[in-house]
């Protein structure tokens, strides 16, 4: 107990003096210096986000080890930005876009005096994106600020405008706006004009402090109060100023807090179009209105919108918002569309939450599945699965051949994908109720997780035919989805050292279809004899993907080329490499245990032998990540639904 109180205690010690080595204590001439060193000191709020977001570095999609995200983007100069990278999924456009605007801010373009507005639909990201910059300047190093002033102003609007110019010249930097009426009052009865003397410090930014971080909640539409937004005036210190006096200004608005950093406006087409002048103002003039008589502040914000799409779209309805609309750059934030990242999404949160319980494999697949699919707006050029496979990335055989589809022109089809279907709450509270349905076995499966979605769409407030695509989804399309993937999970634990058998029968697939390519003869590995190649061993791995008779030799032909092109590349070579002989072997040592395994987890007696592979098998699938509890649901499940006789 000791030995902690003395690490407790070493840990706040340490913290306590990192932040007073960090503090910094001067006046405008002593920062002034500063700046003449360091020019990139006295950045502007949407510069200090651009190079908070870059400064962590980014890679190009050709440079990201995803080889899905690969196929998906191909040529495509999409960068992928560390700062958001760790925590948010499949929306890398969306990023790219807030990323373009905040460069084109940075460099004083037009954006700067926008407001970014995000719109999408509930869940979809939109406060979590606006949360992760907040944090981000959190954890940035602190900023120089005039000291006691209510906005944290940038100390070089203390310089007069008639001397400007020349300290541009001197420090290599550009002086925008002027200091607030209260800031000025005090240089003039506090230091008689001397700015040269005014303390300059440093400030944190802090969300909890409201130090460069503001955030305007919805308000109430019958009783809105622009303080909120500017501030008020201090109505009790009326007795000992006038009203023209600056010293009773209340500089707190959510405009004046963000001063220097970010102003968050949550869901903000519920204010009036009134209440929003002042936003607008903010974004474009660089000022806002004082409270009372005291003219106008300059405030250096980024204004950081958000809202539902069905609130945008009554707003921008009505053609007395133009002026608005006009001043106001919209990135579209969707619900993610890829199978793989929506996992992952499930992960993260699992991993920050106090769920505990054990997630039996592929449960988070079949319920991004579902999230995905009730997503995606359906194509004649295929069905969802195919649709959902190709926009994770994946290579999708039919009959033996890769499908060719251009997954940009499915995208550019459906300019509205994504902006509607199941959100990751729904998602989540249906993890949640599969797990108080099986508190005892503390485990959720993909089966309780289904059974969960379907009770919880059919409670769910929606249209009938909304609903009844979904239960379509659920009760037809996800079923058989996850009894293939149960399938190629028990015969895999049937077959012993799957991998080694697939590799095994790929190795001696190559040896074969390369002699018949080639019409040369194959040596065998074990008695060196010169064999004709066995054309019945190639039909039988071919004809597991449709492919007979005269096809064979063209699809023989495509695999030693691809194979011959890959190992030129450098590539390694596996089972795994062209994805229809990767199917192919697969089903074949499916085909091979079917029976068996049928037999075996379907038979409620089990002789010797039986018992052995049975007793193999649960072992196997233990070992891949399985529980007791959810081996005994998912192979009940697999006997009264996998095989039917």
């Amino acid at each position: 107990m000791a030995g902690d109180r003395e690490t407790f205690a070493q840990l706040i010690a340490d913290d306590r003096a990192a932040h007073e080595s960090g503090d910094w204590h001067g006046t405008l001439l002593d920062y002034l210096e500063r700046v003449r060193d360091e020019p990139g000191i006295p950045r502007l709020a949407h510069a200090r986000v651009y190079d908070l977001v870059v400064g962590e570095g980014a890679i190009t999609v050709a440079e990201s080890d995803d080889d899905g995200l690969k196929r998906l983007h191909k040529d495509e100069p999409l960068k992928l930005y560390n700062f958001f990278r760790e925590e948010f999924f499949g929306i890398e456009r969306t990023i790219a876009q807030i990323v373009r605007y905040f460069h084109s801010a940075a460099l004083k373009g037009e954006e700067s005096r926008q407001v970014l507005y995000l719109m999408g639909p509930v869940g979809s990201g939109k406060s979590s994106l606006v949360e992760k910059i907040q944090r981000g300047l959190e954890d940035s190093p602190p900023f120089f600020a005039v000291a006691d002033s209510p906005m944290n102003e940038e100390p070089l609007l203390l310089i007069p405008r008639h001397l400007r110019r020349e300290f541009e010249k001197m420090l290599g930097v550009h002086v925008e706006g002027d200091v607030s009426p209260v800031t000025a009052h005090r240089l003039k009865t506090e230091f008689g004009g001397r700015y040269e003397d005014f303390p300059v410090t440093l400030r944190r930014f802090s969300k909890q402090h409201r130090v460069g971080i503001g955030v305007v909640p919805p308000v109430d539409p019958n009783n809105q109060d622009t303080s909120v937004l500017i501030g008020a005036e201090d109505i009790s210190k009326l007795d000992r100023y006038s009203e023209g006096d600056p010293r009773i200004l209340e500089l707190n608005g959510a405009l004046n807090v963000g001063n220097r950093g970010v102003t968050e406006f949550i869901e903000v087409f519920k204010n009036e179009t009134e209440y929003l002048h002042a936003m607008i103002t903010a974004t474009q003039e660089k000022v806002i209105p004082a409270p009372g008589r005291h003219g106008m502040v300059f405030v250096d914000t980024v204004i950081i919108a958000h809202s539902n799409e069905a609130e945008w779209q009554k707003f921008r309805a009505d053609h007395t918002n133009e002026a608005i609309l006009d001043r106001i750059v919209v990135v579209k934030v969707p619900y993610n569309l890829r199978l793989s990242e929506e996992v992952k999404i499930y992960q993260k949160i699992i991993r920050h939450s106090d769920f505990h319980a054990h997630v039996a494999p592929h449960t988070l697949e079949i319920a991004s599945m579902f999230a995905v699919l009730s997503r995606l707006e359906p194509t004649p050029r295929c069905d969802l699965v195919t649709k959902l496979r190709l926009y994770n990335g994946e290579e999708v055989v039919e009959k033996g051949k890769t499908k060719k589809l251009d997954v940009r022109e499915l995208r550019d089809e459906t300019k509205h994908e994504g902006m509607t279907g199941i959100s990751t709450r729904f998602i989540m509270k249906a993890l949640d109720n599969a797990l108080s349905d099986n508190t005892q076995g503390n485990c959720i499966n993909p089966i309780t997780v289904r059974d969960a979605l379907i009770t919880m769409t059919k409670e769910a407030d929606l249209a009938d035919d909304e609903r009844k695509r979904l239960l379509e989804l659920l009760q037809d399309t996800l079923h058989k989805q996850y009894l293939e993937i149960l399938e190629k999970e028990i015969t895999k634990a049937f077959v012993y050292s799957y991998g080694e058998q697939a590799e095994a029968l790929f190795q001696n697939y190559l040896d074969h279809a390369e002699a018949y390519v080639n019409k040369t003869r194959v040596k065998d590995r074990g008695t060196r004899e010169e064999l004709p190649p066995d054309e019945g061993l190639l039909k039988s791995i071919e004809e597991q993907i449709a492919i007979i008779g005269t096809s064979a030799d063209g699809f023989r032909q495509e695999v030693i080329a691809y194979l011959w092109a890959a190992s030129r590349r450098g590539e390694r070579i596996s089972y795994q490499s062209y994805e229809p002989l990767k199917e192919a072997i697969e089903k074949k040592l499916m085909t091979s245990v079917r029976d068996i395994s049928r037999i075996i987890t379907k038979a409620r007696t089990r002789d010797e032998e039986q018992g052995q592979k049975y007793e193999s098998m649960v072992s196997n699938l233990l070992s891949h990540g399985y529980c007791p509890s959810c081996v005994d649901v998912v192979l009940k499940y697999a006997a009264n639904n996998l095989w039917k006789d």
